[in-house]
């Protein structure tokens, strides 16, 4: 009689991150410092959210119509950005933005005449994109976003309101409470700024070394100095 031969340790394969990456949240809460960081880590192709609309400072400005204006412009950018990067699967995309994200803006600013045109092209334009394999929802306080605006110094972005900063903190939780589409990973970054220290950039990207399945939270530790 021969003995059984032990098998080898079957090794579990390495994590490798999703293919197609949307990372959102609010204003100046670190979308873009984090896309292209994982955008240069996974050689990915990078989808930047427009930032040249030419109807933004009309509407900061509160001028009549210019908020119609600013997000039919916001929408068919971001849909032609989106499409064109889903034409090659072969490369990994990092996007500095959700699609779907326009539409959270749009029911906060347009009236309701405005929305009833708006939701005609935003169902059509949708149906044409796949959702990404994994979306990153950044959160901060108000409180935290207007320190971070205010170190930006951007003129456009001193006018927005405390008001509309709050309503735009309220329109994201909500959308994300009943978001489903897609792997979800909330990153709670009200007491880390990973924007302006490497070692709380480093706790985030650990964490994005492992999977997601679903929706899952995660609280960073901010410094303990």
């Amino acid at each position: 009689m021969t003995r059984p031969t032990a098998s080898a340790p079957q090794t579990a394969p390495a994590f490798e991150l999703p293919r197609s990456i949307a990372i959102e949240g609010p204003i100046r809460v670190g979308k873009s410092t984090l896309a292209k960081v994982l955008a240069e880590r996974m050689h990915a192709r990078r989808v930047f959210d427009p930032e040249d609309n030419p109807f933004l400072a009309d509407f900061y400005g509160e001028k009549p119509g210019s908020a119609f204006r600013a997000q039919l412009y916001f929408l068919l950018e971001r849909h032609q950005r989106v499409l064109e990067a889903q034409k090659d699967e072969a490369v990994p995309v990092v996007s500095d933005f959700l699609f779907e994200k326009d539409k959270i803006f749009a029911y906060i600013n347009l009236d309701n005449e405005e929305l009833k045109l708006y939701e005609r092209y935003f169902g059509m334009f949708a149906a044409a994109l796949k959702p990404p394999d994994l979306v990153i929802y950044l959160q901060a306080t108000p409180d935290v976003l207007r320190e971070r605006i205010a170190r930006k110094k951007s003129p456009a972005e001193k006018q927005i309101s405390r008001a509309y900063l709050e309503e735009v903190v309220r329109a994201y939780e909500h959308f994300f409470f009943h978001y489903s589409a897609s792997d979800l990973l909330v990153i709670n970054t009200s007491e880390i700024d990973f924007v302006e220290r490497n070692a709380d950039l480093q706790q985030l990207l650990r964490r994005l070394q492992e999977p997601v399945k679903g929706t899952q939270y995660f609280l960073p530790l901010g410094p303990t100095e």
